[in-house]
């Protein structure tokens, strides 16, 4: 595979939209301008490549749930925590003293696999047989910017390409008139566009964020110029570039800039199919709990990832923002924070395993769920908790994982995980794996070295996988 060196010399954005041709704007932004490319680069950078060897999915849709779901009220039975509610905790949290807090929440065993989960998520439990449940996941940063930047970009502090954009870089996509990488969120993210940025990736690789799904990205629809007369500005255009070239051959980045206006153009006559979910049946849309106030919202969101994996888009991220920046971020008043949040992806989450499952999807499409961290098993204040980075809960479904299982554990009230633990880059070099692509060759030169998402770590996750 190719390594992909940042170029020096860059045309401006506003240059490049202005000389696009009318109707172009934002679209062509979201259509992922190839800059900063050198030669050796292809004039398609999204064109599908093959994996390293024989890939269990094919693509991705990570849930994300910013500010840490607390794992021993979700996913992570605690009975010694319930038994000493209120004792002094065995375990200081960074050096301070806290009294153990209970669940406010009953668990109960689900399907075939008897896998425990809270009352919070009982549509998600009846979905239990498909899940493989990561009880001893564990991370870097007890903050959110660090938490966040670190699950979704493997790195705390410096800028480094998203997971998303790796995948995209790796595999391409398999539909080229819409994004390969596509990030849905309809609040303010901490950190932002780093969360779903390519950093010194080719920028074809950078997510497209959408946070208005009702006007998904700007300009979709050309209302100043008819097709045809579009079609012939974009020929006229391709003309001049050609010639442009054809004394710069080597030089492949002019001809990625051409294609990431083609890719604008067909997009036109895609995307707005591929965002319209009034094309969806009633009785799907009240699957993802469309129409309902608490669920209205997250369902969409998760509709919306069906409809895109299924024509091809490679990666979806969605984020469940709504509310504030980490609505999961329950430092106070607990039980009415988790009960909310639950409510709102519950049910749109179950809907989406068992539609992808229906339509044939989820055997080739893993599923992530998790935050950047978790919470921690004692009090802050009274009835909240604390981050928790030690030892937390995430799962994944389909995709070539086993379902109805748990991997790893955390000692008896879910403070560290004690067994089998998985590190972030860890679950990085699995997904990776998952997708048939070897997280240690899967590498890009910058600045002197080449760097890969895991860094210098990762280990695949072997007993999980089907």
């Amino acid at each position: 595979m190719n390594n992909y060196l940042r170029g020096t010399n860059r045309l401006n954005r506003r240059q490049m939209l202005q000389r696009g041709g009318a109707g172009f704007g934002s679209l062509a932004l979201a259509a992922l301008l190839a800059e900063g490319t050198q030669a050796g680069e292809p004039a398609n950078p999204l064109a599908p490549r093959g994996p390293h060897f024989k890939a269990r999915a094919k693509r991705v849709i990570f849930l994300f749930m910013p500010g840490g779901p607390s794992q021993v009220d979700t996913f992570d039975p605690k009975p010694e925590l319930t038994r000493r509610n209120g004792q002094p905790s065995p375990k200081l949290y960074l050096g301070q003293k806290r009294n153990l807090l209970a669940s406010p929440w009953k668990f109960q065993k689900y399907g075939e696999s008897g896998l425990e989960v809270s009352d919070l998520f009982p549509q998600v439990a009846t979905q239990v047989d498909k899940l493989c449940v990561l009880r001893g996941m564990v991370a870097d940063d007890v903050n959110h910017p660090g938490g966040c930047l670190q699950m979704n970009t493997g790195e705390r502090v410096a800028t480094r390409p998203s997971l998303g954009s790796w995948v995209t870089y790796g595999l391409g996509t398999e539909n080229q008139n819409l994004p390969g990488y596509i990030a849905i969120g309809p609040g303010p993210l901490i950190e932002g566009g780093r969360q779903y940025g390519a950093a010194f990736l080719p920028a074809a690789h950078q997510g497209t964020f959408v946070s208005d799904m009702m006007k998904p990205i700007r300009n979709l629809k050309n209302d100043q110029v008819t097709p045809n007369r579009q079609r012939q500005e974009l020929d006229a255009l391709r003309q001049l570039n050609d010639l442009h070239q054809a004394i710069r051959s080597a030089d492949s980045r002019l001809a990625a800039r051409i294609e990431s206006f083609e890719l604008a153009y067909r997009m036109q006559a895609q995307a707005p199919d591929a965002f319209d979910l009034a094309k969806e049946s009633d009785p799907v849309r009240a699957l993802y709990g469309i129409g309902r106030p608490e669920t209205d919202t997250f369902g969409r969101q998760c509709l919306l990832a069906r409809r895109l994996v299924e024509r091809g888009v490679r990666f979806v991220q969605l984020y469940h923002t709504s509310g504030g920046f980490q609505p999961w971020d329950q430092h106070s008043d607990l039980k009415g924070g988790h009960t909310k949040n639950a409510l709102a992806t519950d049910r749109p989450i179950a809907g989406l395993l068992q539609d992808l499952q229906a339509r044939g999807l989820l055997e080739d499409t893993l599923v992530i769920w998790g935050g950047e961290f978790g919470r921690t098993p004692a009090a802050e204040g009274t009835n909240g908790r604390d981050h928790h980075p030690y030892g937390f809960t995430m799962w994944l479904a389909g995709g070539g994982v086993r379902g109805g299982m748990a991997h790893g554990e955390t000692d008896e009230f879910g403070w560290d995980a004690i067994r089998d633990r998985v590190h972030v880059h860890d679950l990085h070099a699995t997904i990776l794996h998952l997708l048939g692509l070897n997280h240690e060759k899967l590498t890009y030169r910058h600045a002197g070295r080449d760097f890969r998402l895991t860094d210098v770590s990762g280990v695949v996750v072997k007993p999980i996988l089907a």
